[in-house]
């Protein structure tokens, strides 16, 4: 195989999380006084950290958001979460499959690490990935585009980064794959393909993965 280390985004790679806090961001974003669309979420923040809504909120409007945004947030997206999440179609295929075949892969997600262990237990993930394989934007100063989290995935995981492979649904991700020097493979089962464009590859289909790694 080409690559060394796999490396997955979750929220809409691994977990059928975007609609679910897209549509709850949207609404929050437009109840605290800022109207925004479940379309303008996805375009402006999705695999965004949440410090990329505050820096927009304040960048377009010159107001901050409330101090406790992100509490209020999570708290209604972990309950949604806990009600509502499904893995996204094909994942556990494909961890199955790559586990059986001892290929190394990890996680690189924007979400914090409580968003990530609340969805792999609801969705039964958390049997793949353990505290060691499991990286978030919370462990470095700056998330996606910057490469600093896959980087920082790469290192902590001992591989060299022209040796990883990303896979990505998000703009965001993309960036940051490309400039943290790793192949992205970009999955267009929910994001447009013209907004994946720079992506090493692209994908439609997660049971499709293995298959490209070779």
């Amino acid at each position: 195989m080409r690559y060394e280390l796999i490396i997955f985004d979750n929220d809409g790679v691994l977990v059928d999380s975007e609609p679910i806090s897209n549509k709850m961001l949207a609404a929050y974003l437009t109840e605290v006084g800022h109207p925004t669309s479940y379309e303008e979420s996805l375009r402006d923040y999705m695999g965004g950290a949440m410090h990329r809504v505050h820096d927009l909120v304040l960048e377009r409007t010159g107001q901050r958001l409330p101090d406790d945004f992100d509490e209020v947030f999570h708290e209604r997206v972990f309950a949604a979460f806990k009600r509502d999440l499904e893995p996204m179609a094909g994942a556990m295929d494909v961890l199955e499959k790559l586990t059986a075949e001892g290929v190394p892969f990890c996680l690189a997600s924007s979400g914090s690490h409580e968003r990530i262990r609340v969805g792999h237990r609801k969705t039964g993930l958390d049997k793949w990935f353990d505290d060691g394989r499991i990286f978030s934007s919370q462990d470095v100063g700056r998330g996606k585009p910057a490469p600093d989290l896959f980087l920082h995935a790469a290192e902590s995981m001992g591989v060299a980064p022209d040796k990883c492979v990303v896979v990505e649904d998000s703009p965001l991700g993309v960036q940051a794959a490309l400039a943290a020097g790793m192949d992205v493979f970009g999955f267009t089962a929910m994001t447009p393909v013209e907004r994946l464009r720079d992506a090493t590859r692209l994908f439609s289909e997660l049971r499709a993965l293995p298959d490209l790694l070779a």
